[in-house]
C-alpha cells in the first residue's frame, strides 16, 4: 500500500494533476484498500489545519497582498533604483536587494516574484536586458522569499516538527541574506558580460533621493516592526501577521491613501483564494503523511537512507540530493509534509539541530523554486514576460550553482543559522 501511495502520487503529478489532487487521491485510495477506516478522512484532514502556528500563513498572505497594492513595492524599487541602479547591471542589483527586502513581508518565493517581477521586468527590457535574463534573475531573487524570515515555509516546518517558529525565522535571516548576496556575482557578471543597463549621468536625480527615500521609509520600516516585534518578544509569529495586517492597513488608508474598500473587498477576495490553495495542500498533505506512517512506508525509506552508509555526511548528501530533485518537481509545502516524517528518525539518530536542518531544507527548496522543469517562480516571471520557460535556461543555471555555494556554505557552517536564535535566547 505504500508503494501505490507512492507511485499514485507522482503518476498523477506527471499526469498534470494538481498538487492537491495528486496527494489527495491515492491518499483516498489507500486508507479505504488498507481498510484504514474512511472515518478518519474527515478528523485527519481537519487536524491537518487547526493548528495555531498556521493561522499566521493566511495573515501573511493577505499582508503582502495589501502592501503590494499599496505601492510599497514600486516605492522602494524606485528609492533603490536612485542609489544603484544607474550603472551596469544596476537593475539587476536592484531587483535581487529588493526581492529579498519585500520577502521580508510576503513569506512566498511566487508572490515575491510576481509582485517584483510586474515592475521591474517591464524596467529591464527598457534598459536592454532581456527578457529571459530579466525573468531568471527575479524568479532565483523571488525565492530568498521562503528563506529570510517571515518565510510561510519555515511556519509549515515548525508545525510539523514542533519547533520554535521564532527561532526558525531568526535562523533564516543570515542564510536568506546569504543566498540573495550569492546571486550577485552571476547576476552582475552576465549582465556586464552581456552589456545590459544603461550607464547614466544621476546627478540630476540626486536632489530627488531624500524624496524617494521618505516615501519608502513606511514600507522599508515594515520588517522593522514585524522581525523587532518577533525578536524582541513583544509578539509570536501568529499575532506578528496579524500586526502586519493592520500596518497594511494603515499604510494603505491613511499614509499612502491608494486603498479604496472596493480595493480592500478585492484583496481579501484574492488572498482568501491564495491561502485556500496553500491550505488545501496543507490538509491533504497531512492525511498523505498520516496515511504513509499507518502502513509503515515512511519507516522503511528512513531505514533504507540510513542503511545506505553510517557516515552522517553522507546520509546528509543523499537528504540534500533528494530534496533539490523533489524542489524541483513538488512545492516545498507538499516536500514538507511528504518527506519530513522520513527524515526526523533520520535527524533524531545523528543529533542534527532541527532548527538548521529546517534552514537548510528550506533554503534547498527556494533553489528548486526557480530551477527547471516546474519551478513555480519561473513559472510567473516567464508569463509576466510573456516569454516561454526555455527562453530562460541559459540565464538561470548560472544562479542555480550560485545559490548551491550558498547551500553548502549554510550546512558547513551551522552557526550562520543558529547564532541570531541563541543570542536573543530562542532557543
Amino acid at each position: 500500500m505504500g508503494i501505490v501511495l507512492f507511485l499514485g502520487f507522482f503518476l498523477l503529478l506527471l499526469l498534470g494533476a494538481p498538487i492537491a489532487t495528486a496527494i489527495g487521491v491515492p491518499t483516498f485510495f489507500v486508507i479505504w484498500a488498507a481498510d484504514l477506516g474512511t472515518p478518519v478522512i474527515a478528523p485527519n484532514f481537519f487536524a491537518g489545519v487547526a493548528k495555531f502556528p498556521l493561522l499566521a500563513i493566511p495573515l501573511f498572505i493577505l499582508a503582502g497582498f495589501i502592501l503590494e497594492r499599496c505601492g510599497i513595492s514600486k516605492r522602494i524599487i524606485h528609492f533603490a533604483n536612485l542609489l544603484v541602479g544607474r550603472r551596469r547591471g544596476g537593475l539587476a542589483i536592484v531587483a535581487i536587494g529588493v526581492c529579498v527586502f519585500f520577502g521580508g513581508v510576503s513569506g512566498s518565493g511566487p508572490a515575491d516574484s510576481a509582485a517584483i517581477g510586474a515592475i521591474l521586468i517591464p524596467a529591464m527590457y527598457a534598459q536592454g536586458y532581456s527578457r529571459g535574463y530579466s525573468a531568471a534573475l527575479i524568479a532565483a531573487a523571488g525565492s530568498t522569499a521562503i528563506i529570510v524570515p517571515p518565510s510561510i515555509a519555515l511556519i509549515i516546518y515548525g508545525a510539523i516538527t514542533n519547533t520554535s517558529v521564532p527561532a526558525l525565522f531568526a535562523a533564516g535571516a543570515i542564510p536568506g541574506f546569504l543566498a540573495g548576496m550569492s546571486l550577485l556575482i552571476p547576476a552582475i557578471w552576465i549582465a556586464r558580460k552581456k552589456g545590459y543597463g544603461s550607464i547614466t549621468d544621476d546627478s540630476a536625480e540626486k536632489e530627488s533621493l531624500w524624496k524617494a527615500f521618505t516615501e519608502a521609509f513606511w514600507g522599508l520600516l515594515a520588517p522593522v516592526i514585524i522581525l523587532g516585534g518577533l525578536y524582541g518578544g513583544i509578539f509570536t509569529p501568529t499575532e506578528a501577521a496579524v500586526v502586519a495586517v493592520f500596518y497594511s492597513l494603515f499604510l494603505g488608508f491613511i499614509i499612502y491613501r491608494s486603498l479604496t474598500l472596493r480595493t480592500a473587498y478585492n484583496i481579501l477576495v484574492e488572498a482568501s483564494e491564495a491561502s485556500a490553495i496553500v491550505m488545501l495542500i496543507v490538509a491533504f498533505a497531512g492525511l498523505f503523511s498520516w496515511a504513509g506512517s499507518t502502513v509503515g512506508i515512511l519507516d522503511t525509506l528512513a531505514e533504507m537512507l540510513m542503511g545506505v552508509s553510517s557516515n552522517e555526511w553522507v546520509v546528509l548528501v543523499l537528504i540534500q540530493l533528494l530534496i533539490f530533485i523533489g524542489g524541483m518537481l513538488i512545492d516545498a509545502i507538499s516536500i514538507f509534509y511528504i518527506f519530513l516524517p522520513i527524515f526526523l528518525p533520520i535527524m533524531s539518530h545523528f543529533g542534527w539541530d532541527p532548527v538548521w536542518f529546517g534552514v537548510v531544507m528550506t533554503l534547498n527548496l527556494a533553489i528548486g523554486q526557480f530551477t527547471p522543469p516546474v519551478a513555480v517562480n519561473l513559472y510567473v516571471t516567464t508569463q509576466l514576460a510573456n516569454i516561454r520557460l526555455e527562453q530562460t535556461f541559459m540565464a538561470v543555471w548560472p544562479m542555480v550553482l550560485a545559490m548551491l555555494v550558498a547551500l553548502v556554505v549554510v550546512i558547513a557552517f551551522p552557526q550562520l543559522s543558529l547564532f541570531i536564535p541563541a543570542f536573543f535566547n530562542l532557543m
